[in-house]
C-alpha cells in the first residue's frame, strides 16, 4: 500500500494562475533589454548621421563664404558680369576632395544693404525666396562677422546660413535648406523601428521557446511533488538530457532530499508499529505474573488458603511471579536506556578473561555440558566490561534455555586481520529454523512460541554490541546448532 501524508497541499489552479509565470518574467527582461539597446544604437546613429550631413552643408557654405570674402568686391562688380555661374565659378573655385559650388536646388542667395533689405543682383529682382532670407535674417551685419552656421526657420523648413559682408558694405546670405536630411532621419528611423521591432519580436519567441526548454525540470518538479503530496512517496524527479549545471543540481539535491523524506517516513511507519507490538507484547507479558499474583491474593482474601503448606505455596509462587516481573522490568529499562544511546564509559578491557569467566560460570551450573574455550592470552578492546558481561552471559543463558543439558558449546575469541575481535558462542543444540532467525533479534520473540524466557535476551545483546559501534549475527539451520558472532571494533 502506497504511504499517505499530509504535509504538503499542492497550489490551486487560482493561485498558479495569478503568480507571475518566470517565462513571461525572463521574456520580458531580454525585450526590455534589447529595446534599450535598440534605442541607445539608434540615437548614437542618428545623432552622428545628422552630425556628418550637417558638417557637410556648413562646410559648403562656410566655403563660398569665405571665397566670396577672397574676392573683395562689391555689388556693382559682380552685376558686371555675365552671368551668376561665371560669379559662382570665380568666387568659389573647385579644390581636390572640397565640397561643391554653389548654387543648388536647395539653396537661397541673397545680396542685402546695409538696412537688411534685399536689393537687385545683376539685374534680377529678388525672388519670393530671397526675400524671405532677407525678412528671416533681423541682423545681417552680425551674422557675416559669424565664423559659423546659423540655423533658422522659413515657412517651416530648417536652413543653415551664413554671411559675406563684401568690401561696399553690403552683405551677401548664403542659405541651404536641411528639410533633406530631416527626411533621411525619419526614413532611417523608420527603418531603425521596423527592423528593431522585428528584432523583439523575434527574440521574445526564442526566448519563450528556450525558456520553456530549460525550464521544464521545474514543472517536473511540481508533478514530482504533487505526486508526494497524494501519498506516492515513491516519486522522483527525472532526468533529461543536456540539462542546465543549476537545475541539473536542483534535481539531484531534490531527489536526495525526497529519498531522505521517503527513508524517515516508512522509518516512522514501522517504528510506530514496533512501539505498537512491543507495548502489547510488553503487556501481555506483565499480566501474566500480575494475574498469578492477583488469584493468590484473591484465594487468600477469600480464606481458600486454610493450610500453612498451602500459604507457603502461595507465597513462594507469589515471589517467583514478582521476581519474573522484576527480570522484565529490568530488562525492558535496559533496552530502553540502550535506544538512548547512552555515553559509555569505554576502557580497556579484556575480552579473553570474560569469555574465561562467562565460561566457569557455564561449568558451574551445567557441570556435565561439554565445553570447549579458545580464548588464550589477553585479547584488549576498548568497551564497557558490564555491558560485555552482559552480552556473554545473554548468550549462555540462551543455551542453558533452549538446549540438552549434554550439547556441546563452543567458544572461540579471535582476532581478525583487520584488528576486529570476534567473539563466536555457538552450540550443538536444535538449532533455529529460517523464519525463527530472521526474528532472533526482535523483541518478546522466542522460538518456536515457547514460555522460557522473556524474549528480551537477543534484543540486549544486539542493542549492547551496536552501542560499541560493533555487529552481531547468527548462523543455524534446523537440527546443526545455533552460531552467534560478535564483531567489536578494535
Amino acid at each position: 500500500m502506497t504511504p499517505r501524508i499530509g504535509f504538503f497541499r499542492p497550489p490551486s489552479r487560482r493561485t498558479r494562475s495569478t503568480t507571475h509565470s518566470l517565462r513571461s518574467k525572463l521574456t520580458l527582461i531580454n525585450v526590455v533589454l534589447l529595446a534599450l539597446g535598440i534605442t541607445i544604437a539608434t540615437a548614437v546613429t542618428l545623432f552622428g548621421l545628422r552630425h556628418y550631413l550637417l558638417e557637410a552643408i556648413d562646410t559648403q557654405l562656410t566655403m563660398s563664404r569665405d571665397g566670396l570674402q577672397r574676392t573683395e568686391l562689391t555689388i556693382n562688380q559682380i552685376e558686371s558680369l555675365s552671368s551668376l555661374a561665371t560669379i559662382v565659378e570665380k568666387i568659389s573655385p573647385r579644390e581636390p576632395g572640397g565640397a561643391g559650388a554653389l548654387p543648388t536646388p536647395d539653396s537661397v542667395f541673397v545680396a542685402v544693404d546695409e538696412r537688411g533689405r534685399a536689393i537687385d543682383f545683376a539685374g534680377v529682382a529678388p525672388s519670393r525666396r530671397q526675400l524671405d532670407l532677407a525678412r528671416a535674417v533681423t541682423d545681417p551685419a552680425s551674422l557675416s562677422q559669424e565664423t559659423g552656421v546659423r540655423e533658422l526657420k522659413m515657412h517651416g523648413d530648417p536652413y543653415r546660413v551664413v554671411g559675406a559682408r563684401l568690401s561696399d558694405g553690403s552683405t551677401v546670405l548664403i542659405s541651404t535648406s536641411t528639410k533633406a536630411v530631416q527626411e533621411s532621419l525619419l526614413r532611417a528611423l523608420k527603418f531603425d523601428a521596423a527592423f528593431g521591432g522585428l528584432l523583439l519580436v523575434l527574440l521574445a519567441l526564442i526566448t519563450l521557446m528556450s525558456a520553456n526548454r530549460t525550464l521544464r525540470p521545474l514543472g517536473d518538479m511540481v508533478e514530482t511533488a504533487t505526486a508526494i503530496a497524494e501519498g506516492d512517496l515513491t516519486r522522483r524527479v527525472p532526468g533529461r538530457h543536456d540539462p542546465v549545471t543549476e537545475i541539473e543540481q536542483l534535481r539531484l539535491a531534490l531527489n536526495a532530499m525526497l529519498q531522505q523524506v521517503e527513508s524517515a517516513y516508512v522509518t516512522r511507519e514501522r517504528s510506530t508499529a514496533q512501539l505498537r507490538r512491543f507495548v502489547a507484547d510488553a503487556s501481555h507479558e506483565l499480566r501474566t505474573p500480575l494475574s498469578a499474583i492477583r488469584g493468590y491474593l484473591q484465594l487468600y482474601e477469600k480464606g481458600m488458603l486454610g493450610e500453612p503448606a498451602e500459604r507457603s505455596r502461595a507465597v513462594s509462587r507469589m515471589s517467583c511471579e514478582a521476581d519474573r516481573m522484576a527480570r522484565l522490568v529490568e530488562e525492558l529499562l535496559t533496552l530502553a536506556r540502550l535506544d538512548q544511546r547512552p555515553v559509555l564509559r569505554l576502557r580497556p578491557v579484556d575480552l579473553s578473561r570474560l569469555v574465561r569467566d562467562a565460561a566457569e560460570d557455564l561449568r558451574a551450573q551445567q557441570p556435565d555440558r561439554p565445553l570447549d574455550v579458545s580464548a588464550a592470552g589477553a585479547m584488549l578492546v576498548q568497551a564497557d566490561e558490564s555491558g560485555l558481561r552482559q552480552v556473554l552471559g545473554n548468550l549462555l543463558t540462551n543455551i542453558r534455555t533452549h538446549t540438552p543439558a549434554d550439547a556441546p558449546v563452543r567458544l572461540e575469541l579471535r582476532r581478525s586481520e583487520g584488528g576486529e575481535v570476534r567473539l563466536c558462542v555457538s552450540d550443538e543444540g536444535p538449532g533455529m529454523s529460517d523464519e525463527d532467525a530472521a526474528r532472533i533479534f526482535d523483541r518478546f520473540f522466542r522460538a518456536g512460541g515457547g514460555a522460557a524466557g522473556s524474549g528480551l535476551g537477543m534484543s540486549i545483546v544486539q542493542a549492547v554490541v551496536r552501542s560499541h559501534g560493533g555487529d552481531v549475527s547468527v548462523r543455524t539451520s534446523p537440527g546443526t546448532g545455533l552460531s552467534v558472532t560478535v564483531t567489536l571494533p578494535s
